[in-house]
């Protein structure tokens, strides 16, 4: 494991399979099934596949999407890239440190950043303050 990145087969090893399809392989949980969907607890939301801290609980919103739902990520805790799959132009959320897939962000947020970081629960492990 370096930089607290672990290899292919120990994130195989560490995740459920439907952690490894959402994060490795660019899957999407169903929505309002993720444990973090209605989360209300002060903290951070760490990445679970290298524990990269990704948002805090104060830029958490409703979104009624779903998913989790930020408005802003920890600043250089995330990467974005353009992903044209499923027939339309998105925007990818990966994390900045392993490249582990977490979601997308949309333009259509409700607070003065104007994003909406809709995540997929899997990928989240919430350390409470």
């Amino acid at each position: 494991m370096e930089n607290n990145i672990p290899t292919e087969e120990e994130i195989k090893a560490k995740l459920t399979p439907e952690q490894y399809h959402v994060l490795r392989e660019k899957g999407t949980e169903a929505p309002f099934t993720g444990t973090y969907v209605h989360e209300k607890t002060n903290g951070t939301y760490n990445c679970m596949v290298c524990a990269n801290p990704l948002f805090t609980s104060d830029t958490k919103f409703d979104s009624g999407t779903g998913w989790p739902s930020f408005d802003k990520a920890i600043e250089g805790s995330v990467l974005t890239v353009s992903d044209m799959s499923a027939g339309m132009e998105r925007t990818e959320v990966v994390c900045g440190r392993c490249d582990s897939h977490l979601g997308h962000v949309f333009d259509d947020g409700p607070t003065e950043t104007g994003k909406r970081y809709c995540l997929n629960s899997v990928c989240l492990d919430l350390e409470a303050k």
